[in-house]
């Protein structure tokens, strides 16, 4: 298949791996990119020689595209972004901040930008700053996520008919069925990131993996608005702060009981108790532990097949 994606990216499909905090290491990115896909490494749990690592790792078992995600956000973003360029990253999407700080100088060294959004008004904004493709990822996604709970499928063609640039669909997309969904609203690309959370190459840890497969419809909730909005996956830290979301708790008392290092704790190392589990609304429909590899052809074959279906009919 040949649109403006896969030849922004130079990939044979387009299907792109999320840059998943504590799933998206160089193993992860290489194998999706090796597939055929176009693999992310995931810079938001990294330090930044961590990063450098694992750039030179995926460079070294694929010689095909992948990229890097940055949140803006990030306390050490200057120190990032040289090494995005001294690593002569060729893609960066970026999340989590103004686009318009970065973008400049990221392209004047040739680098592909594609930012993140989840409402018209930033997609307007990106498109401004000069990226060369977006990320509208709707309410259904896991980890951080958009105030305003725009759904996926309401969300790409209202920003498909205020940009120019290609859309790449986000949120709640793990099968074929819902990627053609995506394309039929003026997608060019969709954007997974539970589905390949559970991938055999993810960092994930066996027990946020098997607690993903477990999960049930409505099992996951977006939660705290007031300081930044988050889906989780339900576990005694996410009812507790339901519970004090219930009762008032403000940004403060939300930042106090989420402290440091939860998300790792819970998705890195597995603790189902008190960690941060960060996953979409379509973990419902995850069944299984596969290679990433396999994750995406299943994907791009279901993708063909209800196409030719539907346009047979």
């Amino acid at each position: 298949m040949q649109n403006r994606i896969t030849k922004l990216f130079n990939i044979e499909v387009p299907i792109i791996q999320a840059g998943m905090i504590w799933c998206s290491g160089w193993k992860l990115a290489a194998a999706v990119s090796n597939a055929g896909g176009l693999g992310i490494i995931g810079a938001g749990s990294m330090y930044p020689e961590v990063l450098r690592a694992h750039i030179q790792k995926c460079r070294s078992n694929t010689n095909r595209a992948f990229a890097v995600n940055v949140p803006l956000l990030y306390p050490n973003i200057e120190e990032i972004m040289d090494i995005l360029i001294e690593e002569k990253v060729k893609i960066v999407f970026t999340s989590a901040g103004n686009p318009a700080t970065w973008t400049s100088l990221l392209k004047s060294h040739g680098i592909t930008v594609v930012h993140v959004i989840a409402n018209t008004k930033f997609a307007q904004k990106a498109a401004a700053a000069g990226v060369d493709a977006i990320v509208a990822e709707g309410f259904e996604a896991g980890g951080h996520n958009g105030r305003e709970e725009t759904t996926t499928f309401c969300l790409i063609p209202m920003i498909t008919s205020v940009v120019n640039i290609p859309v790449i669909a986000a949120g709640g997309i793990a099968g074929g069925k819902a990627m053609l969904a995506a394309f039929a609203l003026g997608a060019e690309a969709v954007q997974v990131g539970s589905a390949f959370a559970v991938a055999a190459e993810s960092s994930a840890h066996p027990n946020f993996k098997n607690s993903i497969i477990a999960a049930a419809e409505g099992d996951t909730a977006l939660q705290m608005k007031k300081l930044v909005p988050v889906r989780l996956l339900r576990n005694p830290f996410a009812e507790a702060i339901a519970t004090a979301e219930a009762a008032g708790a403000d940004a403060s008392k939300l930042s106090e009981m989420l402290g440091r290092a939860r998300a790792k704790a819970g998705m890195f190392e597995g603790d189902l108790e008190t960690g941060e589990l960060e996953i979409g609304q379509v973990s419902a429909m995850i069944k299984e532990i596969k290679p990433a590899a396999a994750i995406l052809q299943q994907i791009w074959d279901e993708y063909r097949i209800e196409k030719e279906r539907l346009f047979k009919s």
